[in-house]
């Protein structure tokens, strides 16, 4: 059997979206109570999209959200397609790696095959132990190569299956229109419920405000399948949590007892406990200083010392340290007399991270913004322009737009960098840009 895609519910609106009933805010007040916020605060909302293994390469970091949820395992193995092998996304872990690493909240979901429901859970379980803990555990229940689809009893079973093997319960994602399947799993099993209903097919970005968006009292809804944003070429599935990050780690680990990384032990004795023993690597492309710290086991990422004096920008080639006190120097990207060649398979924003507006802008490049192996790309126009992209900073304000900013500072846009997104058109209030 062949996994295609992910089935995708299409309910089409008509006429303008109904609010939610009043029933369905009084559960979402319960559901707020239950994770020890105030109603007020579960009105708060968070935005992501979820992959799977027909994302094979998605560089989780260079794409913009709050959160991504990752699909890990199908049925018990035996289906193979797309980077699934023997029913396991093999890109799965570099997936989350990169969405870690770059801060985003994660998590992992199992897609239904209809087998036995503990023998799944189990499955799913073995396969992302690693992950217990750091993000939602997630049922993923469709209809396509599902036989079990309408058994009521299936997703309750794997539920208690996965809250008996981790502890944790996990979230339930379904379609609208057969939510009667899981309805009072919310109760009966503690499980959140992630609802996808579309509203239409039209290619869109981050909703603040999705069509029915609370009508079931969920936690989560996913309201496209052509969600288009920057780093991603292809359509993605959007959603919206209908809660603030703290309340995103409660479902992750409700009793908040999972120990973090243990920190590299680099006291040389001098009874400071300072770390002194100093390591050291050269920043790949796609790389992120908490990722690396993760990968290295080197924490805090923010103890990393780092060309620019910010851990928060590097840049390919920069050679960054832990602990110790000697110089780190930046990489080719930015020196080397100011240029930078091309390599296979590079890409803009992949090299230059959200500096790339302005390195296109230098070097006289339009969209697509095709670049080529060899080819020698200009820096910093031979100005004075620090590692950090500007010495003057400018902090977003709700309602800002990069346009707006450039004119009430009187400089143009590709003057400005910083932004998280990569995306000129996308930034976030709060956001500290270089100018």
């Amino acid at each position: 059997m062949t996994i295609l895609n992910k089935s995708k519910p299409r309910h089409v609106a008509a006429g303008k979206p109904r609010k939610p009933t009043v029933l369905a805010r009084i559960i979402a007040m319960i559901v707020a109570v239950l994770l020890g916020a105030s109603p007020a605060t579960a009105l708060a909302a968070m935005n992501g999209y979820d992959v799977s293994n027909w994302q094979c390469g998605i560089d989780n970091a260079a794409v913009p959200g709050d959160f991504v949820v990752v699909g890990t395992t199908w049925g018990t193995g035996g289906v193979s397609n797309s980077c699934l092998v023997n029913g396991v996304n093999t890109d799965a872990n570099r997936q989350l790696q990169t969405a870690m690493g770059a801060g985003k909240r994660t998590g992992v979901y199992h897609y239904a095959m209809g087998g036995n429901p503990e023998a799944e859970a189990q499955f799913f379980v073995d396969n992302v132990r690693g992950y217990v803990g750091k993000s939602i555990l997630v049922l993923d229940w469709e209809q396509v190569d599902n036989p079990a689809w309408g058994d009521t009893s299936w997703p309750r079973r794997w539920a208690a299956k996965v809250k008996q093997l981790t502890g944790v319960n996990p979230i339930i994602y379904v379609q609208d229109s057969a939510y009667w399947q899981v309805a009072g799993m919310e109760q009966s099993h503690n499980t959140g419920i992630w609802i996808a209903q579309y509203a239409s097919m039209d290619a869109t970005g981050y909703q603040s405000n999705p069509w029915n968006n609370g009508m079931r009292g969920e936690v989560m809804r996913q309201y496209t399948s052509s969600g288009v944003l920057p780093g991603w070429s292809g359509r993605l599935d959007l959603d919206i949590f209908n809660g603030t990050p703290e309340q995103w780690d409660k479902y992750v680990n409700p009793d908040g007892d999972v120990q973090p990384l243990p920190q590299p032990d680099t006291d040389t004795g001098s009874g400071s406990g300072a770390a002194t023993t100093e390591f050291c690597v050269t920043v790949a492309s796609g790389d992120t200083v908490s990722g690396i710290a993760q990968r290295t086991g080197h924490l805090p990422w923010t103890a990393w010392r780092v060309p620019s004096g910010d851990p928060a920008r590097i840049w390919p080639g920069d050679r960054i340290c832990y602990g110790g006190t000697g110089t780190v120097s930046a990489g080719q990207s930015t020196t080397s007399g100011g240029t930078y060649t091309v390599k296979s398979g590079d890409c803009l924003s992949a090299v230059f991270g959200s500096r790339w507006p302005s390195i296109a802008a230098l070097n006289g490049l339009v969209s697509p913004y095709t670049i080529y192996p060899g080819q020698v790309l200009k820096t910093d126009g031979g100005a004075t322009a620090s590692a950090s992209g500007g010495s003057r900073t400018v902090t977003v304000r709700s309602g800002d737009t990069l346009s707006g900013i450039a004119q009430r500072l009187g400089v143009s846009m590709s003057q400005i960098t910083g932004y998280r997104s990569g995306d000129p058109s996308l930034i976030y209030p709060g956001e500290v840009l270089h100018y």
